[in-house]
């Protein structure tokens, strides 16, 4: 019989094991990303993410593993269930704690649940139900209000075998490689109003004297990595709060996800060669390049749009990557060639009465964003559509 065991630090699993289920090198499940964020003291108890994270194990043979913490807000998760929690407040019952599988302030979309390679795909289904019943008896034990899996590309997004669970729809914009052979061939697929607005933005870069570098994991310094913090906090500040992530997780990723973390440094040569005045940083697998932190010293026009977006797409195109996600929201990235996609989270609430209105409202809420997507997708500025 399979053992469904729950560990409150992933150091408690070990490397080895969790790494031995990871079907890819997609970055976000790996051992190494999740450690630096329990290790750097960004994800604990006390910022409101307690790990308990899932482990099946049969014989002594690690059978599968999933992240999962038990939170006591929602913050950092990029799947918004602040009216839930109000409906739950109005009524008098406490939607806190709740348990989450996700990567903490990640909202790319990938594996969150892993299986060992013996695992056929019957075997993978009815060890789904089992995890969900699992999770089911630990939400009672700790009173949580229910469970979430977001940006879901697993098992656990089979509707048809899990009719218990909700899925809520959401969107992205993501830019995909059509075998692009440079930036600009790459523009010649866009309207020419869309293209000269495009070539408009990018020529500011030049008019400004700005410079851009990708600095990857080996050769990214101590020094490198503070100046990119001070980035990272500023964007935060600017939202008036400080960034979820300690500086040492940065420092940790350099180290353990050496080869998929690159920092796109801007540098104003006009002050100086050295010292730069905006970052973007990304994680990449051998599919697709992340968009995840960005900041800058002083406001340039257009310099956020050359450093996270451009500068990506044309990482991609030199390194024959195939998709580019360069973080959620923004439909601002339409008009610059990212594609409105489709992203998936499951949902189980404990309460029965709580539990159908969730249903109701991700129904609703579906028929909503399909019709806005719909429309998005006639904005882009591809030829094809005019």
């Amino acid at each position: 019989m399979p053992q469904f065991n729950f560990y409150s630090a992933i150091e408690q699993i070990g490397a080895e094991p969790w790494n031995s289920l990871r079907r890819d090198d997609y970055p976000f499940i790996s051992y190494e990303f999740l450690h630096a964020l329990e290790h750097s003291g960004s994800v604990t108890a006390q910022t409101g993410w307690q790990p308990c994270h899932l482990v099946v194990t049969e014989a002594e043979q690690i059978h599968a593993a999933m992240p999962l913490y038990l939170k006591s807000h929602s913050y950092g998760e990029y799947v918004f269930d602040w009216s839930w929690a109000d409906a739950y407040q109005r009524n008098g019952l406490e939607y806190y704690p709740k348990l989450l599988t996700a990567i903490p302030f990640t909202p790319c979309y990938g594996p969150r649940l892993m299986f060992h390679a013996s695992c056929n795909s019957d075997q993978q289904h009815a060890l789904t139900r089992q995890i969900l019943a699992a999770i089911q008896q630990l939400a009672s034990q700790y009173k949580a209000s229910g469970w979430h899996g977001l940006f879901l590309e697993d098992s656990l997004l089979d509707k048809a075998s899990h009719p218990e669970l909700h899925y809520r729809l959401g969107t992205q914009y993501h830019w995909f490689n059509r075998n692009y052979q440079s930036f600009d061939s790459f523009l010649e697929t866009f309207s020419s109003r869309k293209r000269k607005n495009l070539r408009k933005e990018r020529n500011k870069i030049t008019e400004h004297n700005i410079q851009h570098r990708f600095i990857t994991g080996a050769q990214l310094t101590d020094e490198m990595l503070s100046q990119f913090y001070q980035f990272y906090q500023i964007t935060y500040l600017k939202r008036g709060r400080n960034g979820y992530l300690k500086e040492a997780f940065f420092h940790q990723l350099r180290d353990t996800l050496t080869g998929q973390i690159i920092i796109c440094f801007a540098y104003d040569m006009n002050y100086s060669d050295t010292e730069a005045v905006a970052g973007a940083l990304f994680l990449r697998d051998q599919q697709t390049l992340y968009g995840r932190y960005w900041g800058a010293l002083a406001e340039y026009d257009s310099l956020h749009f050359e450093t996270c977006y451009y500068q990506g797409i044309e990482y991609c195109i030199q390194h024959q990557l195939q998709r580019f996600d360069p973080g959620a929201q923004g439909e601002h990235k339409i008009q610059r060639g990212f594609e409105p996609i489709e992203t998936w989270s499951a949902h189980w609430l404990a309460h029965p009465g709580f539990h159908q209105a969730v249903e109701r409202f991700t129904e609703e809420e579906e028929q909503m964003l399909r019709q806005e997507m719909n429309y998005l997708r006639q904005r882009l500025p591809f030829r094809q559509t005019e």
